[in-house]
């Protein structure tokens, strides 16, 4: 049994508003499902970020300014999709660099790898498997050449304003002088475009929530009877989040026979999920200013739904 797994969920379903962590979404059938998602012709994320990375690779690499060779380090580097473009760019163009994809995952890291090393078999590639603020504290900070740090994908947006400016301090805290990020944010649109990415018809967004009851069922001997649980999801244009929600159908009890506790639902209460928020230029600038790091320049992709921000400590 994973203990910090059984701990957060005690945790966050002891509290007055009851809450559950989107980083337990992600084991492999939450994984499958946000495959789905990303699949989705609603879910523009995914290909905003691609376009970025696929056409203006060479923009972004001229915007760093390093001399060679230099290390491009992947926070999180999952299945490599979307770096896959960057890297083919390098490559090809024969810049000496090398790749260092950080990922939790063992098996993620050895699909990365098998794939790349088909596709792109010159490939330098150090792969690392465990956290990335130990890899970037213990190895980055003792390297004598400069990283280009990627942190993809609008994950800043999971974090309220506090815990952002906290996780790029410690990024900060794991790089050299001359060490740049180069970080994916969601930006601000037409709410209707957000509101059917998040909460789309088809209802893979619900599954990929309720697959999360199904994982505490499943690891912590519960009991929750996922028919017994809706989804709602509301975008604030205001605020610019994203806040998904479970929600109790019916007045129960739930059970985690594993570890000995029992929780109380109230008919209509809710779970809170997921945090995904959207941000203006602006904001971003703000954001980075707070954590100690200065925007060098965004990168767009053609609808301004998305940016790639390159960011100096």
């Amino acid at each position: 049994m994973d203990q910090q797994f059984a701990k957060d969920i005690v945790e966050g379903l002891s509290t007055a508003k009851k809450r559950l962590s989107s980083k337990y979404f992600y084991d492999a059938a939450g994984s499958k499902i946000f495959q789905e998602i990303m699949n989705m012709p609603e879910y523009y994320l995914t290909d905003s970020e691609f376009e970025i990375l696929s056409l203006q690779g060479k923009q972004i690499i001229e915007a760093v300014q390093f001399k060679e060779p230099f290390n491009i380090i992947e926070l999180g580097a999952g299945d490599g999709f979307k770096t896959f473009k960057l890297l083919e760019y390098l490559v090809h163009a024969k810049i000496d660099f090398h790749y260092v994809p950080i990922d939790i995952s063992q098996g993620a890291m050895d699909s990365l790898l098998e794939k790349l090393h088909q596709k792109l078999p010159n490939l330098s590639i150090h792969p690392r498997v465990g956290d990335y603020f130990e890899i970037l504290n213990t190895e980055n900070i003792n390297t004598d050449i400069p990283s280009l740090l990627l942190f993809l994908g609008s994950n800043i947006g999971n974090y309220g304003n506090l815990d952002a400016i906290g996780l790029l301090q410690h990024f900060g805290a794991g790089m050299k002088k001359n060490d740049k990020l180069l970080m994916g944010v969601d930006l601000m649109k037409n709410p209707r475009t957000i509101q059917y990415a998040y909460d789309d018809r088809h209802g893979i967004t619900k599954r990929f929530n309720i697959n999360l009851l199904l994982r505490i069922n499943r690891e912590l001997e519960g009991d929750f009877k996922v028919d017994d649980f809706d989804f709602y999801c509301h975008y604030n244009p205001i605020t610019g989040e994203v806040r998904s929600y479970l929600i109790s159908l019916r007045k129960q009890t739930v059970h985690l026979k594993k570890i000995g506790k029992s929780f109380n639902f109230d008919y209509n209460e809710l779970i809170w999920t997921e945090l995904s928020k959207k941000y203006a230029l602006e904001e971003i600038e703000n954001l980075a200013e707070n954590s100690g790091f200065k925007v060098e320049k965004h990168f767009l992709d053609c609808k301004h739904h998305f940016t790639d921000t390159l960011l100096i400590k």
